[in-house]
């Protein structure tokens, strides 16, 4: 995602190394301040709509699975009232909703995974800014003494810069993209519908089976 990559590049860039390099070492942390609030809004909206994403998956997927309880209990009704083709039907139905259901749970999953990348974005990019904000006008004021140095011929800054050089990042933001999966059924040649007809046809007869033992007197 080329926002990640964005902020992976801000959150790895090495405050010391941008300063030495730069004509204007107060200008140029300026700009990356700012860099970084825009990147961290964007990141913040991103956020926030990947999370309401994420709950209307939830939210499909509940559907579904509540139409699948529905359709059972047509099919358990269709069987008291001696309609066996009745119950059939319903209960492909149910299998429909109930494949549906779980493809839901997957989009769920994956979209969880991009929500966690995004607040884990977030969450470092903040603590950069933090820490940026705070070593500013050290890092100037560092970067004018060793100036001051230079020309003066003096060594003893090195140590100086040791001792306030900035703490390399050592973690990278993660650039993988969770992909999104596609979940519908593909149509397949006719001799695979044809048993994938057959598998599902064996499949109502089970259930089928299985309701008219649970409406047995006696049972259960």
């Amino acid at each position: 995602m080329p926002l990640l990559d964005r902020v992976a590049t801000l959150i790895k860039a090495n405050l010391n190394d941008l300063i030495d390099k730069a004509e204007n070492p107060e200008k140029l942390l300026k700009q990356l301040l700012l860099d970084m609030q825009n990147q961290f809004m964007q990141v913040k909206t991103q956020v926030a709509i990947a999370i309401a994403d994420q709950h209307l998956l939830e939210k499909r997927q509940q559907e579904n699975l509540d139409a699948q309880r529905e359709w059972i209990r047509k099919a358990e009704l269709a069987l008291q009232k001696n309609q066996e083709d009745l119950a059939r039907i319903a209960l492909e139905r149910s299998l429909t909703y109930e494949n549906a259901a779980a493809n839901f749970a997957q989009q769920i999953e994956d979209q969880a995974q991009q929500v966690h990348l995004l607040k884990d974005a977030l969450h470092r990019l903040e603590q950069k800014m933090t820490e940026t904000r705070a070593r500013s006008e050290l890092l100037i004021a560092q970067h004018r003494r060793a100036r001051l140095a230079m020309r003066s011929g003096a060594a003893a800054i090195n140590e100086l810069e040791n001792d306030l050089k900035f703490d390399r990042v050592e973690h990278k933001v993660s650039e993988a993209e969770a992909l999104g999966h596609g979940h519908l059924i593909a149509n397949q040649p006719n001799h695979h519908q044809r048993f994938a007809e057959l598998e599902k046809a064996d499949r109502v007869d089970r259930l089928l089976e299985g309701l008219k033992m649970k409406m047995l007197p006696g049972a259960n």
